[in-house]
């Protein structure tokens, strides 16, 4: 197979915020350096940082302080966070929100002295969610691309990353396979310096988020590459996702933790509000704590009409929840509901990933010439994101690795050799579905949600847990020996849905895998035969790798290397 080869000197994979943020750090830190962004859609159309509602955590406001943020996403994170990458997190969210407003041209609203206006996010001790409206990532993205699209950066769109293809000389990475999906041809990108920014999707869950092109693929280019991921059985469920009923895409869409934290209710089948019966913050618990409620007040019968809860908002005034939460009552009033003045019916989301790549705080990984940031990482959240925490690490790591990248370059960037094996191997992986025998991919991706929200989502057991893993490898082979029609390859959506699920069912594997290894409930996951958090002052990470196509797991101690379990940063006059 003829393959064509790019040369740039830094690639960028993923277009949400952090991949941007890259590019434009990258380039007005060496404005000389080629610069290209390749991504799975169109720039600035796609990728989850566009669908981020309800906005960016940072410690601005008189009464709160950058160690208040940090404690917050500590004790959010059940103390399994890498804490040097969590305070890098809250100490230059104030510098890259200020780049936002003042050089990017984001409009953030304010309040009428003219201070920017921070709302209530769930598990916080501060209100300070900087946000405009209920539609932040839009503004984000939309100033971002415009940023790139008036500058010297390169765009490939429609192109998918297919591996990570490292150097012959066993030296670092030389570059990616892709596939340039309007031709349907691969062709190699070397590059002297890569960042994985692909972004996560969950969307191997029954109930989602994201898209259904978010796939996970850089975890799975990672896993199959080597590289060692952390905290991967840590999936944040979103307690309020629009629950539309069957057959439309809007089902799993987020109704934003600002409703709850605005005072929004939350009611069972009886009309009864139930929080307060397993928390005392009530509507205003962490997520995973939210999720977990919910899914217990079904569990008891309690369901509204589709199997989810309702939420209530109009208490506050119809006329005031359409003013402050514009987008989601229009969103709700689209599929028939009124958010403003009746009940909408929501259920547990799957929407983030916490777990990813080992990275260290120049966004470096194991594998030289390869960086990451945003939701392809882990570490930065540990078991439990805060809600406006995810855009923050995007942006906030997205600039950092541009930085390093353009310095990286800049010192010793040299192309490599790639490893011819590795690209035959995967263009075999790639291409032989292509005349096979077709099989029912739809039914192989209700399957996979099927296990995933029913044996490793948010209630998990071990007998569930083993089942789910030996169904996910069962789903494998089914996956492996599936077949597309080899028609006209171009934007050939089944070939894509093949490679899709593909990834998808991988990383599931690794999340089950991590999920069975943890035998304590720590945030996001919660075991129902091991319901207690263990010592956290001996808390350790799983680590999953694959090699030779089997999963590894081990653990590894988190190091408390600015405050340790039961201390805090903060002083009493400031608690």
């Amino acid at each position: 197979m003829a393959l064509r080869t790019v040369d740039t000197d830094i690639l960028i994979l993923g277009s949400g915020g952090a991949g941007l943020f890259a590019a434009l750090h990258a380039k007005k830190a060496a404005p000389h350096l080629d610069v290209t962004v390749a991504v799975k859609g169109l720039l600035g159309k796609c990728g989850c940082t566009r669908m981020v509602q309800g906005g960016y955590n940072v410690a601005l406001a008189p009464g709160d302080s950058v160690e208040r943020h940090f404690m917050d996403t500590i004790e959010g994170g059940k103390w399994l966070n890498n804490q040097d990458l969590a305070w890098k997190l809250v100490v230059e969210a104030q510098i890259r929100i200020r780049e936002l407003e003042n050089e990017l041209g984001c409009f953030f609203d304010r309040n009428p002295d003219g201070s920017v206006h921070q709302k209530a996010f769930a598990g916080q001790t501060f209100d300070r969610t900087v946000h405009k409206g209920d539609l932040t990532g839009i503004e984000i993205i939309n100033r971002l691309s415009e940023q790139i699209w008036r500058r010297d950066v390169k765009r490939m769109e429609d192109h998918r990353a297919l591996d990570l293809i490292p150097s012959a000389d066993g030296s670092g990475l030389a570059g990616v396979l892709m596939l340039d999906m309007r031709s349907g041809e691969p062709l190699l990108v070397r590059a002297k310096a890569t960042l994985l920014a692909t972004g996560g999707g969950p969307t191997m869950y029954k109930y989602h988020t994201p898209s259904g092109d978010k796939t996970c693929d850089g975890l799975a280019m990672a896993m199959r590459a080597g590289l060692s991921l952390r905290d991967l059985e840590m999936v944040q469920f979103h307690p309020t996702g629009l629950l539309a009923g069957a057959g439309t895409r809007m089902t799993g869409t987020v109704l934003e933790e600002g409703l709850r934290g605005a005072g929004g209710q939350l009611l069972d089948s009886r009309g009864e509000r139930f929080m307060f019966d397993y928390d005392e913050r009530g509507e205003r618990a962490t997520r995973d704590i939210v999720s977990r409620s919910i899914m217990y007040q079904i569990r008891k019968g309690h369901a509204t009409k589709h199997g989810g809860v309702h939420i209530k908002m109009s208490h506050l005034g119809p006329d005031h929840v359409r003013r402050t939460f514009k987008g989601m009552v229009e969103r709700c009033a689209d599929c028939g509901f009124d958010l403003a003045g009746g009940l909408v019916e929501v259920i547990p989301t799957a929407h983030y990933m916490m777990g990813g790549v080992v990275f260290d705080l120049d966004c470096s990984t194991a594998m030289p010439r390869l960086f990451a940031a945003g939701e392809d990482t882990g570490g930065v959240h540990g078991a439990n994101r805060l809600g406006g925490n995810g855009v923050a690490n995007s942006t906030v790591f997205g600039g950092v690795a541009g930085d390093a990248m353009a310095r990286a370059v800049a010192k010793e960037g040299a192309f490599a050799d790639p490893d011819q094996s590795v690209i035959d191997a995967s263009l075999d992986r790639a291409f032989s579905p292509l005349g096979k025998p077709s099989g029912d991919l739809a039914e192989m991706r209700e399957a996979l949600m099927d296990i995933m929200w029913n044996d490793v989502g948010i209630l998990r057991t071990g007998e569930g847990l083993a089942r789910g893993a030996a169904a996910l490898e069962d789903l494998a082979g089914q996956v492996a020996r599936v077949g597309v029609a080899d028609g006209d390859r171009r934007y050939n959506l089944t070939w894509m849905d093949r490679l899709n699920l593909e990834n998808l069912v991988q990383v599931s594997r690794g999340i089950c895998a991590a999920a069975t290894a943890r035998t304590d409930s720590r945030g996001a996951h919660f075991r129902e035969d091991y319901p207690s958090t263990s010592d956290l002052t001996t808390s350790h990470y799983t680590v999953v790798r694959m090699q030779g196509g089997e999963i590894d797991i081990s653990t590894a101690p988190v190091a408390f290397t600015r405050v340790k379990p039961g201390e805090t940063l903060l002083s009493e006059a400031a608690e």
